[in-house]
């Protein structure tokens, strides 16, 4: 009972953790979106988004991530069998790519706030590419997750499936914005 009530807020703040990420990223594309508006206008919007996107990371992604993780890392020793499991070690390897996007996110954060308003030196089509790095990541950890050992099994059918969804999502990307690059 008390794996499965921990299980239940770590899907919890799984879900807050991700919707503060894909929200934190897209204020930075917000941010280089202000680039051609005029002066007045630019510097609202822009201290507006700086401070958006540190309230978004110090009051709901950060808190949501620690309890994900304290959660997660619970599950573990409640239940260290996982870690005899190929497919938990390919979550495990996933997760290690979230906490390097959580990593890049928070150097950004600092980057903007640092700007003091001024330009952010990244094409805006990298950041809404960039926006899409969480989507993959969480992809393929709740595909690992729910399919547990068939993504051993049936591997190259799920890259080939993955590789797929990454070009269509990028190119739909590119396709949407492609007067802003």
């Amino acid at each position: 009972m008390l794996y499965t009530i921990i299980k239940a807020v770590h899907i919890i703040f799984m879900v807050s953790y991700f919707a503060g990420i894909f929200y934190l990223v897209r204020l930075f594309v917000y941010y280089k979106d202000t680039d051609e508006f005029d002066e007045n206008k630019r510097q609202v919007l822009r201290e507006q988004y700086v401070f958006m996107a540190r309230r978004l990371w110090n009051i709901i992604t950060v808190p949501a991530g620690t309890i994900m993780l304290i959660t997660g890392l619970t599950m573990i020793f409640l239940n260290f069998g996982l870690m005899k499991t190929p497919w938990f070690h390919l979550k495990l390897t996933f997760l290690l790519g979230l906490a390097l996007y959580h990593y890049w996110c928070w150097k950004r954060i600092l980057q903007i706030k640092n700007l003091q308003g001024n330009i952010l030196p990244i094409a805006n089509i990298k950041l809404r590419q960039a926006n899409e790095i969480a989507t993959f990541i969480l992809f393929l950890v709740v595909f690992t997750v729910i399919l547990k050992s068939m993504v051993i099994e049936y591997w190259w059918q799920l890259i080939v499936g993955f590789i797929v969804l990454v070009f269509l999502i990028m190119m739909t990307v590119k396709l949407v914005n492609k007067k802003k690059s």
